[in-house]
């Protein structure tokens, strides 16, 4: 049984910083990669960040490269989300998610498990 949960999430200025975490049990073994997706109020989900489960390739949408870092901690089968100079445009519930085929990690439908999200909001 595969699970991941999130947590970190909450309110913070314009400005401040949070970090996500995500952590993850079942056959982590497998996995080729883990992402990071947010959805805002009636827009549609969207790609935030991704990390391969082994190596140190990392990928970023271009709203948030240069202020968020993804990494992980293998042996807590852990992944965060370090984000900075947060923006009220940020605001958003943020997903982690596990992706176990190889290929693209920008695509959400690519992805095979899926966290419940947490709540990040960023007040002006």
């Amino acid at each position: 049984q595969v699970q991941l949960v999130e947590s970190g999430g909450g309110l913070v200025q314009a400005g401040g910083s949070l970090r996500l975490s995500c952590a993850a049990s079942g056959r982590t073994f497998m996995w080729y990669a883990m992402g990071w997706f947010r959805q805002a109020p009636g827009k549609e989900r969207e790609f935030v960040a991704a990390i391969r489960w082994s190596g140190s390739s990392t990928y970023y949408a271009d709203s948030v490269k240069g202020r968020f870092t993804i990494s992980r901690d293998n042996a807590k089968n852990t992944v965060y989300l370090q984000m900075n100079s947060l923006k009220p445009e940020d605001t958003a519930v943020y997903y982690c998610a596990a992706k176990v085929g190889a290929g693209s990690v920008l695509r959400g439908f690519e992805y095979d498990y899926w966290g419940q999200g947490t709540q990040v909001t960023v007040s002006s």
